[in-house]
Protein backbone atom coordinates (compact mmCIF):
# COMPACT_ATOMS: atom_id res chain seq x y z
CA UNK A 1 0.00 0.00 0.00
CA UNK A 2 1.10 3.41 -0.48
CA UNK A 3 1.49 5.96 1.62
CA UNK A 4 -0.82 9.03 1.15
CA UNK A 5 1.91 11.74 0.36
CA UNK A 6 3.08 9.43 -2.65
CA UNK A 7 -0.75 9.01 -3.91
CA UNK A 8 -1.89 12.54 -3.37
CA UNK A 9 1.74 13.73 -5.04
CA UNK A 10 -0.28 11.91 -8.53
CA UNK A 11 -3.18 13.83 -8.53
CA UNK A 12 -4.52 16.62 -10.02
CA UNK A 13 -6.82 18.09 -7.70
CA UNK A 14 -10.24 19.17 -9.88
CA UNK A 15 -13.56 21.05 -9.53
CA UNK A 16 -14.65 21.98 -12.95
CA UNK A 17 -18.28 22.07 -12.27
CA UNK A 18 -20.26 24.82 -14.29
CA UNK A 19 -21.31 26.67 -11.21
CA UNK A 20 -18.00 26.17 -9.11
CA UNK A 21 -17.78 29.50 -6.99
CA UNK A 22 -14.66 31.18 -5.81
CA UNK A 23 -14.65 29.94 -1.92
CA UNK A 24 -14.88 26.53 -3.65
CA UNK A 25 -11.73 27.16 -5.78
CA UNK A 26 -10.38 29.16 -3.37
CA UNK A 27 -10.29 25.53 -1.21
CA UNK A 28 -9.12 23.65 -3.69
CA UNK A 29 -6.00 25.30 -4.23
CA UNK A 30 -5.67 25.76 -0.32
CA UNK A 31 -5.96 21.67 -0.03
CA UNK A 32 -3.38 21.14 -3.41
CA UNK A 33 -1.16 23.33 -1.48
CA UNK A 34 -1.17 21.87 1.78
CA UNK A 35 -1.17 18.36 0.66
CA UNK A 36 1.46 18.82 -2.07
CA UNK A 37 -0.67 17.50 -5.13
CA UNK A 38 0.59 17.69 -8.52
CA UNK A 39 -1.91 20.28 -10.03
CA UNK A 40 -4.90 21.51 -9.28
CA UNK A 41 -7.08 21.23 -12.66
CA UNK A 42 -9.75 24.48 -13.17
CA UNK A 43 -11.98 26.06 -15.36
CA UNK A 44 -10.36 28.34 -17.75
CA UNK A 45 -11.99 31.75 -16.30
CA UNK A 46 -10.13 31.35 -12.77
CA UNK A 47 -6.57 30.53 -14.52
CA UNK A 48 -5.18 34.34 -13.97
CA UNK A 49 -7.13 34.80 -10.64
CA UNK A 50 -5.90 31.71 -9.31
CA UNK A 51 -2.20 32.65 -10.42
CA UNK A 52 -2.75 36.24 -9.14
CA UNK A 53 -3.33 34.77 -5.90
CA UNK A 54 -1.39 31.66 -5.03
CA UNK A 55 1.53 32.51 -7.82
CA UNK A 56 4.32 29.73 -8.12
CA UNK A 57 3.11 27.81 -4.72
CA UNK A 58 0.47 25.79 -7.32
CA UNK A 59 0.94 24.25 -10.23
CA UNK A 60 -1.80 25.18 -12.46
CA UNK A 61 -3.97 22.79 -15.16
CA UNK A 62 -6.83 23.97 -16.77
CA UNK A 63 -8.86 22.60 -19.99
CA UNK A 64 -9.68 23.61 -23.56
CA UNK A 65 -12.23 22.43 -25.93
CA UNK A 66 -13.98 21.08 -23.03
CA UNK A 67 -15.76 18.87 -22.46
CA UNK A 68 -17.08 18.07 -25.71
CA UNK A 69 -14.09 18.74 -27.94
CA UNK A 70 -15.80 19.95 -31.16
CA UNK A 71 -14.69 23.23 -31.20
CA UNK A 72 -12.77 24.35 -34.00
CA UNK A 73 -8.68 23.76 -34.30
CA UNK A 74 -8.03 27.84 -33.94
CA UNK A 75 -10.73 28.24 -31.00
CA UNK A 76 -8.57 25.73 -29.28
CA UNK A 77 -5.27 27.01 -30.00
CA UNK A 78 -6.54 30.56 -28.99
CA UNK A 79 -7.53 28.64 -25.85
CA UNK A 80 -4.59 27.04 -25.08
CA UNK A 81 -2.25 30.34 -26.20
CA UNK A 82 -4.80 32.35 -23.51
CA UNK A 83 -4.64 30.03 -20.84
CA UNK A 84 -0.39 29.94 -20.84
CA UNK A 85 -0.33 33.69 -20.90
CA UNK A 86 -2.70 33.77 -17.39
CA UNK A 87 -0.78 31.16 -15.89
CA UNK A 88 -1.57 27.82 -16.98
CA UNK A 89 1.33 25.32 -16.34
CA UNK A 90 -0.59 22.45 -17.67
CA UNK A 91 -3.71 22.36 -20.52
CA UNK A 92 -5.95 19.38 -21.04
CA UNK A 93 -7.63 19.68 -24.40
CA UNK A 94 -10.25 17.39 -25.37
CA UNK A 95 -10.20 15.54 -29.14
CA UNK A 96 -12.48 16.21 -31.88
CA UNK A 97 -14.49 13.20 -31.25
CA UNK A 98 -16.42 13.61 -34.52
CA UNK A 99 -13.27 14.13 -36.57
CA UNK A 100 -12.19 10.73 -35.18
CA UNK A 101 -15.72 9.41 -36.08
CA UNK A 102 -15.42 10.53 -39.49
CA UNK A 103 -12.13 7.93 -40.16
CA UNK A 104 -10.24 11.17 -40.43
CA UNK A 105 -7.28 11.07 -37.91
CA UNK A 106 -4.78 12.75 -39.55
CA UNK A 107 -6.75 15.69 -38.39
CA UNK A 108 -7.15 15.05 -34.93
CA UNK A 109 -3.44 14.59 -35.25
CA UNK A 110 -2.37 17.81 -36.76
CA UNK A 111 -5.17 19.58 -34.41
CA UNK A 112 -2.96 17.98 -31.30
CA UNK A 113 0.29 18.94 -32.95
CA UNK A 114 -1.15 22.45 -33.06
CA UNK A 115 -2.02 22.81 -30.02
CA UNK A 116 1.27 21.49 -28.46
CA UNK A 117 2.93 24.10 -30.33
CA UNK A 118 1.59 26.73 -29.39
CA UNK A 119 2.00 25.80 -25.75
CA UNK A 120 5.51 24.89 -25.88
CA UNK A 121 6.87 23.74 -23.32
CA UNK A 122 3.80 23.76 -20.96
CA UNK A 123 2.61 19.77 -20.17
CA UNK A 124 -0.56 18.97 -22.73
CA UNK A 125 -2.64 16.29 -21.68
CA UNK A 126 -5.13 14.99 -24.69
CA UNK A 127 -8.71 13.50 -23.70
CA UNK A 128 -9.81 11.20 -26.02
CA UNK A 129 -13.09 10.50 -24.35
CA UNK A 130 -12.72 6.39 -24.29
CA UNK A 131 -16.95 6.04 -23.29
CA UNK A 132 -17.28 6.88 -26.83
CA UNK A 133 -14.21 5.06 -28.93
CA UNK A 134 -14.30 1.65 -30.24
CA UNK A 135 -10.86 -0.88 -29.42
CA UNK A 136 -9.22 0.34 -32.97
CA UNK A 137 -10.19 4.11 -32.25
CA UNK A 138 -8.37 4.11 -29.06
CA UNK A 139 -5.36 2.57 -30.47
CA UNK A 140 -5.59 5.21 -33.47
CA UNK A 141 -5.75 7.94 -30.79
CA UNK A 142 -2.37 6.08 -28.68
CA UNK A 143 -0.30 6.73 -32.25
CA UNK A 144 -2.02 10.38 -32.46
CA UNK A 145 -1.16 11.61 -29.49
CA UNK A 146 2.71 10.02 -29.50
CA UNK A 147 2.96 11.07 -33.47
CA UNK A 148 1.53 14.53 -32.53
CA UNK A 149 4.23 15.18 -29.44
CA UNK A 150 2.06 15.45 -26.72
CA UNK A 151 3.11 14.33 -23.19
CA UNK A 152 0.08 12.68 -22.16
CA UNK A 153 -3.09 10.39 -23.24
CA UNK A 154 -6.23 11.09 -20.89
CA UNK A 155 -8.96 8.86 -20.39
CA UNK A 156 -11.93 11.26 -20.03
CA UNK A 157 -13.14 14.49 -19.32
CA UNK A 158 -15.58 13.03 -16.21
CA UNK A 159 -18.70 14.58 -18.00
CA UNK A 160 -19.04 11.45 -20.49
CA UNK A 161 -21.23 8.23 -19.79
CA UNK A 162 -18.55 6.70 -18.48
CA UNK A 163 -15.20 7.65 -16.77
CA UNK A 164 -11.74 5.48 -16.97
CA UNK A 165 -11.37 2.04 -16.83
CA UNK A 166 -8.14 -0.73 -16.36
CA UNK A 167 -8.33 -2.16 -19.41
CA UNK A 168 -7.82 1.09 -21.62
CA UNK A 169 -4.82 1.99 -19.28
CA UNK A 170 -3.68 -1.43 -20.31
CA UNK A 171 -4.66 -1.02 -23.89
CA UNK A 172 -2.87 2.46 -24.05
CA UNK A 173 0.08 1.22 -22.49
CA UNK A 174 0.87 -1.39 -25.24
CA UNK A 175 0.49 1.44 -28.13
CA UNK A 176 1.43 5.07 -26.83
CA UNK A 177 5.15 6.07 -27.30
CA UNK A 178 7.85 5.86 -24.37
CA UNK A 179 7.37 9.59 -23.69
CA UNK A 180 3.28 9.91 -23.50
CA UNK A 181 2.49 9.89 -19.84
CA UNK A 182 -1.17 7.73 -18.55
CA UNK A 183 -3.96 10.02 -16.86
CA UNK A 184 -6.73 8.53 -15.50
CA UNK A 185 -9.91 10.43 -14.75
CA UNK A 186 -13.34 10.06 -13.89
CA UNK A 187 -15.19 7.98 -11.83
CA UNK A 188 -11.81 7.08 -9.55
CA UNK A 189 -13.63 7.89 -5.89
CA UNK A 190 -11.90 5.13 -3.37
CA UNK A 191 -8.83 4.46 -2.66
CA UNK A 192 -8.83 1.19 -4.21
CA UNK A 193 -9.01 2.82 -7.46
CA UNK A 194 -6.12 5.38 -6.62
CA UNK A 195 -3.95 2.44 -6.17
CA UNK A 196 -4.94 0.10 -9.22
CA UNK A 197 -4.68 2.71 -11.31
CA UNK A 198 -1.25 3.91 -10.09
CA UNK A 199 -0.38 0.37 -10.26
CA UNK A 200 -1.12 -0.35 -13.51
CA UNK A 201 1.63 2.78 -14.64
CA UNK A 202 -0.96 6.12 -14.39
CA UNK A 203 1.29 9.09 -13.50
CA UNK A 204 -1.41 11.17 -13.00
CA UNK A 205 -5.17 10.85 -11.46
CA UNK A 206 -7.93 13.31 -12.06
CA UNK A 207 -10.04 13.36 -9.51
CA UNK A 208 -12.32 15.89 -6.95
CA UNK A 209 -12.09 13.27 -3.70
CA UNK A 210 -8.89 12.12 -3.43
CA UNK A 211 -7.66 14.63 -1.02
CA UNK A 212 -11.06 14.09 1.35
CA UNK A 213 -10.99 10.88 0.78
CA UNK A 214 -6.76 10.26 2.19
CA UNK A 215 -6.74 12.90 4.43
CA UNK A 216 -10.22 13.11 6.79
CA UNK A 217 -10.57 10.13 8.88
CA UNK A 218 -13.09 7.25 8.44
CA UNK A 219 -15.60 6.18 11.02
Amino acid sequence: MRENREILGHIDHTLLKAAADWKEIRKLCEEAILYETASVCIPPCYVERVHKCYGDRLNICTVIGFPLGYNTREAKVFEAKDAVSKGAGEVDMVINIADLKNGDTGKVTEEIRAVKEAVGDVVLKVIIETCYLSEQEKIAMCRAVTHAGADYIKTSTGFGTKGAAIEDIRLFKKYIGENVKIKAAGGIRTREDLEAFLSEGCSRIGTSSAVKLLTEPTD
